[in-house]
């Protein structure tokens, strides 16, 4: 009885020890209350345009210190991303194509839908301007463009820039796609705007992705802003776990919530300025 008292005794501080290291190692959040040392993960699809700006770069390093979640950011067009969010495979969707954002929140495959930022959609072309669009509105500009038969670069890849571009080729009666001139390349808005200045032709882009990109093309310049029609309204939105098994919903409703709070609506509202001397986006929150 004697050896199995010292055995048993011996046991006990050995668990105790375990214990107290283990309490030692133990990650604390910020309130001081320990969580997993291992974060977890979050996918966000989003359009190329918040990724190409850098606006990413500022604000998902702080919501992933905030909350201990890893994002895992997939950039594409909003056409992918929205399938994404259909389909299950992400957890939040950042986006700029109201029309079908909404088609989503009817089918009850995304909920918690809210407006984050906007900025606006311009045409930019070479400082020559063959197709003379320089102060003409929208309308009369895409007219000008196919009439002269000046190349035009689009995106081509359904993404909410491209869904835009086609909206004001249809509100002109105009059909460019088969056109010699009309070139489309199937890719982000950064490449696009390279290949536009690499042709000298015009293209719609969005005003922040420009801006990140003038640097590299001082031969083309902005030839069609202002238009009401030209508003780009980003939303995020969560993915339905309740209807998506695999989401992480927690996660997406956390970011969510995270794009409209004070602290990443001020960097949102400075972004851009110091580097740019203007914001490339907006505050628009509702």
């Amino acid at each position: 009885m004697k050896i199995n008292k010292e055995i048993y005794l011996c046991l006990f501080a050995l668990l105790m020890l375990v214990t107290v290291a283990c309490t030692n190692n133990a990650e604390p959040t910020k309130d001081g209350v320990p969580s997993s040392q291992s974060p977890q993960d979050m996918i966000l699809a989003t359009t190329t345009s918040t990724q190409d700006s850098g606006l990413l770069d500022v604000l998902i390093p702080l919501f992933e210190e905030k909350h201990n979640i890893h994002v895992k950011t997939i950039a594409v067009g909003t056409g992918r991303a929205l399938a994404m969010g259909e389909q299950g495979e992400a957890d939040v969707l950042l986006t700029h194509a109201p029309a079908f954002e909404e088609k989503l929140v009817e089918s009850q495959d995304v909920l918690n839908r809210k407006r984050v930022m906007y900025n606006e959609f311009i045409i930019v072309g070479p400082e020559t301007d063959p197709a003379g669009i320089n102060d003409a509105d929208v309308g009369a500009a895409f007219q000008k463009i196919y009439e002269t038969g000046a190349t035009f670069v689009s995106r081509g890849d359904d993404s909410g820039t491209h869904k835009m571009e086609l909206d004001l080729w249809a509100a002109a009666e105009l059909h460019p796609t088969n056109e010699t001139w009309y070139l489309e390349t199937g890719q982000g808005m950064g490449s696009t705007l390279q290949l536009s200045a690499e042709r000298e032709g015009y293209v719609l882009t969005d005003r922040a992705t420009y801006l990140a990109h003038a640097k590299n093309f001082e031969h083309m310049a902005v030839l069609g802003e202002g238009d009401d029609v030209l508003l780009n309204i980003y939303h995020v939105m969560q993915v339905n776990d309740e209807k998506h098994d695999l989401v992480n919903g927690e996660a997406g409703e956390l970011f969510v919530e995270f794009m409209v709070s004070e602290q990443a609506q001020k960097i949102i509202k400075e972004f851009g300025i110091e580097q740019y001397d203007q914001p490339l986006f907006f505050q628009y929150t509702d």
